[in-house]
């Protein structure tokens, strides 16, 4: 079974649809399924169920889909650890960040990267903080970018980025005390259990009864644009809000002890990682565009 063989396996596994996973692939569906069937035929065991709504992976596929992603990663690291060796920067570099992060903050960043190491190879996915974590512990990802409190269990490095403020947004309310009397819905916008607790936290404080009126939707940026047209007020982090921002009155949110209402910015990755060249040179940009880091 070759690199390609391996990489089928594992993208169909994935996608669990034939023709998302020929996509992917670049190659036809009836050439994947071609592909597919010698495989099934060499190993003597059937790997999928086929059916009208996509594949389900049999028990003889989940031990060959596991050896394959074993066996791919495996080769992705002594490429790196190989790559190392040599004084220009290649490899690929395999980065998670959250959600916020990666709509207002990672290109510039991205883009000063690949402007002077063309040659590494880029792997990114967003989510949230909580699934880094779990990527982190897999060795799925080389640096996580995540957000929140410092993860006591994490064994590995761990730099500082930033802090974020929040502020309460709206085009009409300016003062707190207007939350009590407006009838506008309180807009939120989909984030981990730890961003929604600081905001419950936050708001019953102050307030004896939940906002009567919400609006949820899933990004960060339909949130802020609601606002922006009145539709409602929300709660939204510095990061999140530009100079082109004029429109909104910002009040920022205060703890009990009369200290601002902050979010921190975490970059985290293992020892190893650490020691690639790729990941050096990124953080060495980090370092570059962010004067808080820390080492």
């Amino acid at each position: 079974m070759n690199t390609s063989d391996l990489r089928l396996l594992q993208v169909l596994a994935e996608e669990r649809n034939m023709r998302k996973a020929a996509e992917r692939l670049f190659v036809s569906q009836p050439a994947l399924s071609q592909r597919l069937k010698n495989l099934e035929q060499q190993w003597n065991a059937q790997f999928f169920l086929r059916s009208a709504r996509g594949v389900t992976v049999t028990p003889a596929g989940e031990k060959v889909i596991a050896y394959a992603i074993d066996t791919l990663n495996n080769e992705e690291m002594v490429r790196d650890e190989l790559r190392t060796l040599n004084d220009k920067v290649h490899g690929t570099l395999k980065l998670a960040v959250a959600s916020i992060l990666g709509q207002y903050w990672l290109p510039v960043l991205l883009k000063r990267f690949v402007e002077q190491f063309p040659k590494v190879r880029i792997s990114l996915t967003t989510g949230w903080s909580s699934e880094m974590m779990k990527q982190l512990y897999n060795d799925e990802i080389h640096l996580g970018f995540v957000r929140g409190n410092r993860n006591p269990d994490w064994s590995g490095r761990t730099i500082h980025l930033m802090t974020d403020h929040f502020y309460l947004v709206d085009r009409d309310i300016q003062s707190f005390d207007e939350l009590e009397s407006t009838d506008k819905p309180f807009i939120l916008f989909k984030s981990d259990s730890t961003y929604y607790q600081e905001i419950h936290d936050w708001w019953h404080h102050h307030y004896n009864a939940s906002p009567e009126r919400t609006i949820v939707v899933d990004q960060i940026e339909t949130c802020k644009q609601l606002a922006l047209q009145g539709i409602g007020y929300a709660i939204l982090p510095s990061i999140a809000l530009t100079k082109g921002d004029e429109a909104f009155y910002k009040i920022p949110l205060k703890k009990k002890d009369g200290s601002p209402l902050t979010r921190d910015t975490w970059l985290i990755g293992s020892e190893a990682s650490f020691g690639l060249s790729q990941v050096q040179a990124f953080v060495a940009i980090v370092d570059e565009l962010n004067g808080r880091v820390r080492t």
